[in-house]
This record gives structure tokens, C-alpha cells and sequence, in this order.
């Protein structure tokens, strides 16, 4: 399994050449991208090749990728990206009934042909909302999944949690649409409230060697990213997530 990092995390820790130098000590070969970051992608890239990381993932926006396709196949092509994950929807852009998450599982496929055609995976990764039932009882993420059947997902299991749902289930039902996997860790209640309540991989309440071997049994992922969505300290957290990651 590849180990990676979501520079989300680390996005208050700038500069990137600094970042990397520090994952790459720590041991990651791999890093994940997200849409705020891509300014200077020449840069970016020279400065990933320099201490010898890759990133074959990255989160890039739906709106990018539907309105400046070429704008988005730079990125990809220039970082040499294999996979690509919209990752959000604001709220006020949420579908509030089934009807709805079947027009936006239909964006999401569209997206995926064209980019297929470039030899690109493209998937959702998801948060908590996803998981919340609609009046009628069905859950947008099977909506997604079901109506667009040729999107991956990166399954991103501490929100699956926080949306109510058992992660195993969901692993067990659409295990072959998992490509990649946010590692994640919820802190005990009350505590690192500074943080969102999140914490360092391994040191929290999610039963991480249960999920691991679930998502090992029942699908093709290979790409297991760290990630902290407000970590006090984002090089220590890297540090501490992929020393825990490594002994599973």
C-alpha cells in the first residue's frame, strides 16, 4: 500500500518546498494535492521532483473540471496525476431530494468519460452530508455511486463515521468503487477542540486496524492518504500518522 499526504493539512505550513522536505524525510513517497495550491504548477512540480515525491493523486474542483478542462489536464498532466477526486459541495449547492443527487451523479459521469479518455480515474471523495438520509430515507453516497457507474470513490471513513453510518458496511457494499482512502482520526469527545477534534492517525477512536483490514479484503485501493483538517502542527502530524500507518 502506497502512503500518502494530504497537504490540506499543511496548507498553514508553507512554503511547499518546505513541506516536502519534511514528508520526504519522514518517509512518504507520495503526496496528495488539493485545488488551492496550483499557482505555480512548473514550481510545484521542480519542487516535489527535487526531494523525490510523486503526486499521483490530487483533489480538484467539479467546476474546474467542467469549465476549464484544459486548465485541470495541465495540473494533471504537468504533476503527472493518474487520479483525480472532486472533493465538496458548499452547502447551498447540496441536493435536497433524490431526483437532485441523480442530476449531480450524472455531472460527476460525464466528467469521469472525459477523462477516461486521457487514461484518468476520476471519483468523489466524500465528507459527512453524503451520508445524512433524505426525507425519503435514501442515502446521497449510494444515490452517487449507484446512478454513476463508472466514478471511483475515495473513501474518506472518519466522515463516513461522523455521518452516522458503519464504514464496514460501506466497504463491504461498493468495496470495488474504492480506489483510495483518507486516513483520519477523531479525537475523543471534548478534546482537541483547537483542532476540530481531530487528531494524529492511530491516536484517536477509530478502530483503524478493523477498517484496514476491511478495506484490504474487500477492495483495490491502493493509495491510503493522511489527513488532518486542522492539525497544530502539520509536520508532526505527518510524522506521528505514518509511523502508526506503517504497522498495520
Amino acid at each position: 500500500m502506497d502512503l500518502s499526504y494530504q497537504l490540506y493539512s499543511a496548507r498553514n505550513a508553507t512554503p511547499w518546498s518546505k513541506v516536502f522536505s519534511a514528508l520526504a524525510d519522514q518517509g512518504y513517497t507520495q503526496v496528495e494535492g488539493f485545488g488551492g495550491m496550483f499557482d505555480n504548477v512548473a514550481e510545484l512540480a521542480a519542487d516535489l521532483d527535487n526531494v523525490g515525491l510523486k503526486m499521483p493523486s490530487t483533489h480538484l474542483a467539479l467546476e474546474l473540471l467542467e469549465d476549464d478542462f484544459d486548465a485541470a489536464l495541465e495540473i494533471i498532466n504537468t504533476l503527472g496525476v493518474r487520479q483525480v477526486y472532486a472533493p465538496y459541495l458548499v452547502e447551498d449547492d447540496r441536493p435536497t431530494d433524490a431526483a437532485g443527487w441523480q442530476v449531480f451523479a450524472q455531472r460527476l459521469s460525464k466528467v469521469s468519460d472525459k477523462l477516461a479518455g486521457f487514461g484518468v480515474t476520476f471519483g468523489w471523495h466524500n465528507h459527512d452530508f453524503e451520508f445524512v438520509a433524505l426525507p425519503d430515507g435514501q442515502i446521497p453516497m449510494a444515490i452517487l455511486l449507484d446512478n454513476a457507474q463508472n466514478i471511483s470513490w475515495e473513501a474518506d471513513i472518519a466522515w463516513v463515521i461522523v455521518g452516522g453510518q458503519d464504514p464496514i458496511e460501506w466497504i463491504k457494499r461498493y468495496g470495488n468503487r474504492i480506489t483510495a482512502v483518507h486516513m483520519k482520526d477523531k479525537a475523543p469527545d471534548g478534546e482537541n477542540l483547537d483542532q476540530d477534534g481531530w487528531t494524529d492517525v492511530g491516536s484517536g477512536t477509530i478502530d483503524w486496524a478493523a477498517l484496514m483490514s476491511a478495506v484490504k479484503s474487500n477492495t483495490p485501493a491502493k493509495i491510503f492518504v493522511m489527513e488532518h483538517d486542522n492539525p497544530a502542527d502539520a509536520i508532526a502530524f505527518g510524522a506521528n500518522s505514518i509511523a502508526y500507518a506503517k504497522t498495520l
